[in-house]
C-alpha cells in the first residue's frame, strides 16, 4: 500500500544498515539512496524510523532525528517489553516479521498506523495520563503531537497528577524472628514438584540439588557459625527451582526472609519469572517477592518533579515526560534492568537519564514531599515483610557493612552466581580515594556552588530546621562545609593538568598523577591514552608523602565537624522537641545513617593515606592509577584493595547469617574444591562447609566441539577480522564474539559489519552501538541471523538457548590483566603461573557456559589463538572433542555442523505474533 493511500498522511520512511539504505517514499516502490541523499532527506523533513540512534550510527550522523516508532511506543504502552527493531515491533503488534530490508522498510508506515490506532482505541489500558502528557510535550514539540492531537481526546474529568496516583506505602509492624524450622525431604520435593509442574520431566540431579541446598535452612547450632553449603551444579540441572523449593517452603514454615543474590540483572530478571511459579496471582506475588537494587537504580520522583518543573530542557525534557509516563505503571520504578526499556534513556542519547537517579546521596527522606510514594522507600519495607528477596551481591554487602536493615542481617541468604562472590567483596571492601570519588563528597556537603535551577542540595539545606534549633548542629554544618573545600571542586581536572591545585586534595592528586607518569615511563609500561595506567604505592617519593601527610590532615579537618554533627542529630532525636514530629524523626535518622556512612568513607581514606610512605601492610595491596579512556584521563586516585576479601565478606556478611547457600554452575573457579572453598569466605568460617556438585545433564560430547585455530597470527586485525567474518558466515550469524580489549572490537566490527550486512547478517556490538548489554542481547536474542560482539560484561551474562546462539568466537586466551593487585595475589599464591591458569580456566569455562543452555542446542567454540595452552583445556566438560585445526579446516566444520543460513533465515520468518496490545516478555 502507497503510504498516500494510508488512512493516515504520513511521512516518507527510512531504514537502513551496514549493507545500505531504503527509502519508502509515498510509493509502492522502496528506494534504495546513498548515505548524502538520506541525510539530505531527513533534514528536509522529518522520516518515520525505528530507533534514530541506531540508524544514526549507520549513517555515521549521531544526531540523526524524526518521527522515532519507539518513542510512539514508549508512550502508548510505558513499562511494556517491546525489541527495539521493525521485526519486534511487529511482532509486538501482531503482525509478521519482515524477511528482508525492502519488507522493512515498507512495513515501518505500517507499524507506526497500527498504533496510532491504539489511542483511539476504547481498550487502551495506559490512556490515563496521555491527554495531560501530550500536552506537555506539545509545549516542548515533541515531533508525534501532530499526529496524536486529533486521537487523544480531553478526558472528561482532570486527570490525576503522576504523584497522586501512586500508591503510598504503609509502615508494617516488625516481623518476629523466624521460628526453627527443619525442613523434612518429602516436603522438599513436594514443593520442588509444584514448582515443575505436573507432568514435568522428572530431574534426579535437580532433585539431589534441591536436598543438599535444604541444609543451609537448618537452625545452626552455635552463634557465628552458619550452615554453609556450596553446591557446584551444572547448566541444565535447574539451580534456581531447586533453590526456590526449600527458599519458599521454609520461609512460610518459619515466617522468616530468604535474600537471593545475584550478580547479573539477567538472572534476577529469571529468578522474578520463576518465582511467580509459586505466586502466580500478581497481589500475592508482590507482597511476597521483592526484587532490591542500590538506590541509584530508582527513579528519585523529587528529581523528576524538578525535570518537570523547568529543570530539564530540550530532549532532556522531552525524556522526563516519557519517564514521567513510565513510573505511573511502572511496577517498582526500576531504571536499570526493570520495567524501564533499556533502549528508552539511548533514544535521548541518555540525556538527564541519570540524572533522575540519586546517585549523591543526596535523599532528603521524611522530608521530600513524595516520601510516602518513594519507590526506594516502598522496595525497602516491603523487603522487611517479604518472603524472597531478590537482591545482588554488592547490596547484601553494603547492607550488612552498614547495618542498615532495621531488621537486622538477613538469617539465610542464597548466593547465586558465586564464582563471583570474591570480585563482589573484591569491590565492596576496597577503598578508593579519586577525584570523582571526593568531588562527589564534596557536593554533598556544600551543596550546588553555582547558580542553578532545581531544588537546592547540601547539608544546609537538608538539615535548615536543626540549625535553626540546635546552635552546636549549625556551626558544625558551617564547620564542614568550610572543610569541604579541602576537596576537588568544578573543573578539577583541568586545574591538575595545569599544575595549579586548589586545595589539598587536588594537591594530592596532583602528586599521584606525576608520580604514575614517572613510574610508567620508567617501567616501560604502555603510555598510550587510550588505556589506564596503575604504578605501585611502595617507595613513594618525597613530594608524594608530603602531599599524602598535608591530605590526611585536611580530611581530618572534615571528619571532626561530620562527626560532631552526628551526635548534635542524636542529641535532637533524644530530647524530642516540639516540632521534631514522625517525619522529621524519619528525616533527622536518614541523616545520621549518611554522615554514618560516609564518615566511614573518610575514616578509610585516611587510613589510606597514612600508609604513604610506611612500610606496605600485608594484608592490603596499594596502588595509583591514572583512569584514561577515549583518549582522554577521566580519573586520578590512590586504591587499596584486600589481599583476601572474603576476610571481611566472612566476618560481616557470613557469620551473622545462619544459613548459607552459594551455587554456581563453576563454583570451582578454573580450580578445585579448596578453590572454592577460599573463594566464597568459607575458609575463614570455624566450621567446614558441606560440599556438593553435581554435573550437567547435557550430552556436551555430541552437543559441541571446541576448536582451537592455528593460522591467526597474534596483532594481525586484518586477518583477525577476516576469521570473524567467514565464522560468522559459515554459521549463518548465530555468533557471540568475544573480546579482551575494546580497540580490538571495535578495530574487527568496523572491517566487518558491512561484509555480513551485504550476506544478510546483523551485527550488533556493545561499545559501538549506543544501547545497553541487556538491550544488546535482546536484539540479539529475537533474531538468529544476528551476531554480537562484547567483552567480559557478555561472557557471563548471556543466557541466549536455541539457534540464536550456536557458535561462541574468542580472539584469544583470556589471561588476567597485568595489574598491580593481580602480581601481588599471584605473588602471594606462591604459584604465580598457577594463580593465572585458574582465573584463565574460569573464564574459558563461563565463556563456553552461554553455548549450551539446553538439551536440544547445538554449538562450537571456536578459540582464535594457536597459543592456547594444552593446560587450560581443563576448563571445558569432560568429553568436548577437542581439535587444533587451521581457519579453513574450523569454518567448514562450522558450516557443516551448523547448517545453512537460508534455513535459519525462513525459520525467523515464520516467528510467532503476538496477538493484541504488547505485554512484557
Amino acid at each position: 500500500m502507497a503510504l498516500s493511500s494510508l488512512p493516515v498522511p504520513l511521512p516518507p520512511a527510512l531504514h537502513a544498515n551496514h549493507a545500505g539504505i531504503w527509502l519508502s517514499d509515498g510509493g509502492d516502490d522502496v528506494l534504495s539512496l546513498s548515505r548524502g541523499e538520506a541525510l539530505a532527506r531527513a533534514a528536509d523533513t522529518p522520516l518515520l524510523m525505528v530507533n534514530a540512534p541506531l540508524l544514526g550510527a549507520r549513517l555515521g550522523h549521531a544526531d540523526l532525528s524524526g518521527l522515532d516508532l519507539l518513542e510512539l511506543f514508549a508512550f502508548l504502552f510505558p513499562a511494556r517489553f517491546v525489541i527495539p527493531t521493525v521485526a519486534g515491533l511487529a511482532r509486538a503488534l501482531g503482525m509478521a516479521p519482515p524477511a528482508n530490508d525492502t519488507q522493512a522498510t515498507a512495513l515501518v508506515p505500517h507499524l507506526a498506523l497500527a498504533m496510532l490506532d491504539w489511542a483511539g482505541r476504547p481498550d487502551w489500558a495506559e490512556r490515563e495520563g496521555a491527554w495531560t502528557s501530550l500536552k506537555q510535550l506539545e509545549r516542548l514539540r515533541w515531533s508525534w503531537v501532530p499526529l496524536l492531537r486529533d486521537r487523544i481526546a480531553q478526558p472528561a474529568q482532570a486527570e490525576r497528577w503522576l504523584f497522586s496516583r501512586l500508591p503510598q506505602w504503609e509502615d508494617q509492624p516488625p516481623r518476629p524472628q523466624p521460628r526453627p524450622v527443619t525442613l523434612a525431604d518429602e516436603e522438599v520435593l513436594g514443593r520442588l514438584a509444584a514448582l515443575t509442574g505436573q507432568g514435568a520431566e522428572t530431574r534426579s540431579g535437580q532433585r539431589d540439588f534441591s536436598l543438599a541446598a535444604a541444609d543451609g535452612f537448618d537452625p545452626r547450632t552455635r552463634q557465628d557459625i552458619p550452615n554453609i553449603v556450596l553446591a557446584e551444579a551444572g547448566t541444565g540441572i535447574g539451580k534456581t527451582l531447586g533453590y526456590l523449593a526449600p527458599a519458599t517452603l521454609w520461609a512460610e514454615r518459619a515466617g522468616g526472609t530468604v535474600w537471593i543474590s545475584t550478580y547479573t540483572k539477567a538472572l534476577q530478571r529469571q529468578l522474578d519469572r520463576e518465582a511467580r511459579r509459586h505466586y502466580p496471582d500478581d497481589a500475592s506475588f508482590r507482597r511476597h517477592v521483592v526484587i532490591r537494587k542500590g538506590r541509584e537504580n530508582y527513579l528519585c520522583l523529587l528529581n523528576l518533579e524538578d525535570a518537570l518543573q523547568g529543570g530539564f530542557a530540550g530532549r532532556a525534557a522531552v525524556l522526563a515526560q516519557f519517564v514521567a509516563r513510565w513510573a505511573a505503571y511502572s511496577r517498582d520504578g526500576d531504571m536499570v534492568g526493570g520495567d524501564m526499556p533499556g533502549w528508552l534513556p539511548a533514544l535521548f542519547r541518555r540525556a538527564g537519564a541519570t540524572a533522575l537517579t540519586d546517585r549523591r546521596g543526596e535523599c532528603i527522606y521524611a522530608g521530600c514531599p513524595h516520601f510516602r510514594t518513594c519507590f526506594i522507600e516502598r522496595a525497602s519495607r516491603a523487603s522487611q515483610g517479604a518472603d524472597i528477596v531478590i537482591a545482588n551481591h554488592a547490596l547484601v554487602m553494603i547492607n550488612a557493612a552498614r547495618g542498615r536493615e532495621t531488621q537486622g542481617a538477613p538469617t539465610r541468604i542464597v548466593f547465586d552466581e558465586g564464582h563471583h562472590l570474591f570480585d563482589a567483596a573484591d569491590s565492596t571492601f576496597a577503598a578508593a580515594l579519586t577525584g570523582r570519588e571526593a568531588i562527589e563528597l564534596r557536593r554533598w556537603i556544600m551543596g550546588p556552588e553555582k547558580e542553578r535551577r532545581g531544588r537546592r542540595r547540601g547539608l544546609a539545606a537538608r538539615l535548615s530546621d536543626v540549625a535553626s534549633y540546635d546552635a552546636d548542629g549549625a556551626h558544625a554544618i558551617d564547620d564542614a562545609r568550610e572543610a569541604a573545600r579541602a576537596l576537588p571542586g568544578e573543573e578539577w581536572m583541568r586545574r591538575v593538568h595545569e599544575r595549579a591545585p586548589d586545595g589539598e586534595i587536588e594537591a594530592l592528586l596532583c602528586a599521584v598523577r606525576d608520580t604514575v607518569y614517572a613510574r610508567a615511563e620508567r617501567d616501560g609500561k604502555e603510555t598510550d591514552p587510550g588505556y589506564g595506567l596503575e604504578v605501585d604505592l611502595a617507595e613513594a617519593d618525597g613530594a608524594l608523602i608530603d602531599a599524602a601527610t598535608e591530605g590526611a590532615a585536611a580530611l581530618e579537618a572534615l571528619l571532626t565537624p561530620l562527626q560532631r554533627l552526628a551526635k548534635r542529630l542524636v542529641a535532637v532525636i533524644e530530647l524530642a522537641p516540639d516540632w521534631l514530629d514522625a517525619p522529621a524523626r524519619a528525616r533527622i535518622d536518614g541523616a545520621i545513617s549518611a554522615l554514618g556512612w560516609r564518615c566511614d568513607l573518610l575514616r578509610s581514606w585516611i587510613a589510606l593515606l597514612l600508609r604513604v610512605g610506611s612500610a606496605p601492610d600485608p594484608d592490603f595491596v596499594d596502588w595509583l592509577a591514572v583512569d584514561r579512556a577515549e583518549g582522554r584521563e577521566y580519573d586520578i586516585g590512590l586504591h587499596r584493595h584486600w589481599l583476601d576479601p572474603t576476610r571481611p565478606l566472612a566476618e560481616v556478611v557470613l557469620q551473622p547469617a545462619h544459613g548459607v547457600l552459594v551455587t554456581s554452575a563453576t563454583l570451582r573457579a578454573g580450580g578445585d574444591v579448596d578453590t572454592a572453598i577460599g573463594r566464597t569466605g568459607a575458609s575463614h568460617l570455624a566450621a567446614t562447609p558441606r560440599w556438593f556438585d553435581v554435573e550437567s545433564p547435557f550430552d556436551y560430547a555430541s552437543q559441541s566441539e571446541v576448536l582451537i585455530v592455528t593460522d591467526i597470527k597474534r596483532g594481525d586485525l586484518p586477518a583477525l577480522a577476516g576469521a570473524y567474518a567467514r565464522l560468522i558466515e559459515a554459521a549463518g550469524g548465530g555468533t557471540l564474539g568475544l573480546f579482551t580489549a575494546i580497540r580490538r572490537l571495535r578495530s574487527v566490527q568496523a572491517r566487518i559489519a558491512d561484509r555480513l550486512a551485504r550476506a544478510g547478517l546483523p551485527l550488533y556490538a556493545q561499545h559501538v552501538d549506543p544501547f545497553d548489554p541487556a538491550t544488546l542481547i535482546d536484539m540479539f536474542r529475537d533474531d538468529p541471523r544476528a551476531s554480537l560482539l562484547g567483552t567480559d560484561a557478555l561472557r557471563d551474562g548471556v543466557d541466549v538457548p536455541g539457534d540464536s546462539l550456536r557458535l561462541v568466537v574468542m580472539e584469544g586466551v583470556p589471561w588476567p590483566k597485568p595489574s598491580v593487585l593481580n602480581a601481588v595475589r599471584r605473588q602471594a599464591s606462591g604459584a604465580p603461573t598457577a594463580h593465572d591458569d585458574r582465573q584463565v580456566r574460569a573464564r574459558l569455562a563461563q565463556a563456553f557456559g552461554r553455548l549450551i543452555r539446553r538439551a536440544d542446542d547445538r554449538g562450537q567454540f571456536v578459540i582464535l589463538s594457536a597459543a592456547m595452552p594444552s593446560r587450560l583445556l581443563g576448563a571445558f566438560p569432560p568429553g568436548v572433542p577437542i581439535l587444533r585445526i587451521p581457519l579453513d579446516e574450523a569454518i567448514e566444520r562450522v558450516r557443516s555442523r551448523l547448517g545453512s543460513a537460508t534455513k535459519l533465515r525462513q525459520e525467523a520468518q515464520n516467528g510467532s505474533r503476538i496477538e493484541g496490545v504488547p505485554t512484557r516478555e
